[in-house]
């Protein structure tokens, strides 16, 4: 059977669980144009999707292309662009606030020992987990800088090979960005990646009562969190298809929003989570041996999302891969997907 049968029945099989409503899945193979969008369950093709920290991608090349320009530097302190009285207190440690040793590049990379307002605990309960049981909540970029002070970090900035994966990064890093472009970041990202791509379905979700996106699957049960889902913002807010998600995972490494070059200094790999490492705004999931034993995969370049979201890069074989399995419960279940899709190409 040729490889569009074979991955087209992966994914109708994988949507049929009742975990997987619906699945969305676009492959590209650079060497000889094959091609592929097929979806299944009660996703269409061209359905828009939330695709969470999948965002953080996004973030980062509109952050290379201020570099590149010249209006920030990746090792910019954050006192360059940050009020005092916002900076002041945002990390502290063990008596001693090491705010003002904080870099952008810290922030990228979540090598800012910064803690993560949203899902860390507070009070017993994190944010993520409120959402989880159903609570709709929404908040600000002064919330979560706010919630953010009020926890002690991780470790000192820019220390060793630490990592800690945290959202509030991305929160601020957004806010970086606005100032130096005096915009909003959802005007940002269409005049600079969204027009210049052709990517008419794409948008930074703020309207709560916007209902094209199809709704997020928790287990069994569907979760209406759209206020939520309206106040992430840089950190995880935007709204895609696999298809656009292809034109902008291709641009991003194929030299379309900004110089390729840039990328190598982005390949600063530490653990952040099982199996990933996290660079300076990408992540690297190196495929684990017991993933696919008797066929080993090439690493993947890219961002994955709580939602179930994915768009990763194979240098090694050319093979892009952008989607959803629409499922925050199962956090292993995109990167099954883009294996058992690689293996049948």
């Amino acid at each position: 059977m040729p490889a569009e049968g074979k991955i087209s029945q992966m994914v109708e099989r994988q949507a049929r669980k009742p975990a997987f409503p619906g699945i969305a899945l676009s492959i590209y193979r650079r060497d000889d144009g094959f091609a592929l969008d097929t979806s299944a369950g009660n996703l269409a093709t061209n359905q828009p999707f939330f695709i969470a920290s999948a965002t953080k991608l996004y973030i980062t090349a509109i952050l290379l292309q201020l570099a590149e320009a010249g209006r920030i530097s990746l090792d910019d302190p954050l006192a360059s662009h940050m009020p005092a009285d916002e900076l002041q207190g945002l990390h502290r440690l063990k008596g001693q606030d090491y705010s003002h040793a904080l870099t952008i590049r810290h922030l990228m990379a979540h090598t800012s020992g910064l803690p993560d307002y949203f899902q860390q605990k507070t009070n017993g309960q994190s944010l993520l987990g409120r959402l989880q049981s159903g609570e709709d909540v929404g908040w600000s970029y002064e919330d979560a800088l706010r919630w953010t002070k009020a926890m002690p970090a991780k470790f000192a900035p820019g220390s060793g090979q630490k990592a800690f994966y945290s959202d509030s990064n991305y929160q601020i890093l957004g806010r970086i960005i606005e100032r130096v472009e005096g915009s909003d970041m959802a005007r940002i990202l269409k005049r600079r990646i969204f027009e210049p791509l052709g990517l008419s379905k794409t948008y930074l979700y703020t309207d709560a009562a916007d209902l094209t996106p199809c709704i997020l699957n928790y287990k069994a049960a569907p979760l209406e969190i759209r206020k939520a889902m309206a106040s992430f913002g840089p950190d995880g807010g935007i709204v895609s298809t696999a298809p656009e998600m292809m034109v902008f995972l291709r641009g991003f490494f194929g030299g379309k929003l900004f110089e390729p070059a840039a990328l190598q200094g982005l390949y600063d790999w530490r653990k952040v989570m099982f199996p990933l490492q996290y660079g300076s705004g990408m992540m690297l999931f190196a495929t684990p041996w017991f993933f696919s034993p008797f066929n080993k995969q090439p690493d993947l370049l890219g961002h994955s999302g709580l939602s179930g979201a994915f768009m990763f890069f194979a240098p090694k074989t050319g093979v892009y891969l952008t989607g959803t399995v629409n499922q925050i419960a199962k956090p292993g279940a995109p990167f099954q997907l883009m294996l058992q899709a690689m293996a049948a190409l």
